[in-house]
């Protein structure tokens, strides 16, 4: 409708979180919901079966639409089995960028897709805390694991290859004497006969 998109007009714009209430654990048959007072502002005082969701909803104002980002992450946060099993105690969710945002003009409607974790207490669990903050043993092992098959690729490349190529080199050199080509240790002085015939004349010496 025409005042919900101005809302939603007013929510992006502003960067002002959205909030609305949960029940705090399933009702049963005979539930009754309280009756509203119109004097009063916050409604979460008069019951407290409820708790307040609170969503960050991000996205960006045009002349004639909106960009809103409709995936969202949300967090509850269950009581302990302990004390009261099967009660939230807190919640809250907030927009994420994976996906490109929805176009909606007025009369769209908007609809939500959630991720949903749950965490059981009040503390949120130790887990990647940054770039450079998620090394774990799974890593080491495996730039072990990386480091290993190299070196196992490099021994079988030298002893299957590069050795035999250097053992057939070195065997051409002892059985050749050092000999290249008709070259004498490499420089290039060839060994031939002279030009100039040494003979012995049979005449007599004047």
């Amino acid at each position: 409708s025409d005042p919900m998109f101005h809302l939603l007009e007013f929510y992006v714009h502003n960067d002002a979180p959205m909030t609305c209430r949960i029940p705090t654990r399933p009702f049963s048959a005979s539930y009754k919901a309280p009756k509203e007072d119109p004097s009063i502002e916050g409604q979460g005082s008069l019951d407290d079966e409820y708790i307040p969701l609170i969503i960050a909803l991000t996205g960006t104002l045009q002349l004639s639409h909106l960009h809103v980002s409709s995936h969202l992450n949300m967090l509850l946060h269950a009581a302990p089995k302990s004390v009261s099993p099967g009660v939230i105690d807190a919640a809250t969710a907030y927009s994420i960028s994976t996906r490109p945002p929805t176009r909606i003009v007025i009369g769209d409607a908007l609809p939500f897709t959630f991720s949903i974790r749950w965490y059981s207490g009040q503390q949120l669990p130790s887990g990647w805390s940054g770039v450079g903050g998620h090394i774990y043993a799974s890593t080491l092992i495996y730039c072990l694991l990386s480091a290993g098959a190299a070196a196992a690729i490099c021994i079988v490349y030298f002893r299957g290859v590069e050795l035999p190529r250097r053992l057939r080199n070195h065997g051409k050199d002892r059985m050749t004497g050092g000999m290249e080509g008709g070259r004498l240790g490499g420089y290039g002085y060839a060994v031939g006969t002279s030009s100039y015939a040494l003979g012995s004349a049979g005449g007599k010496r004047d």
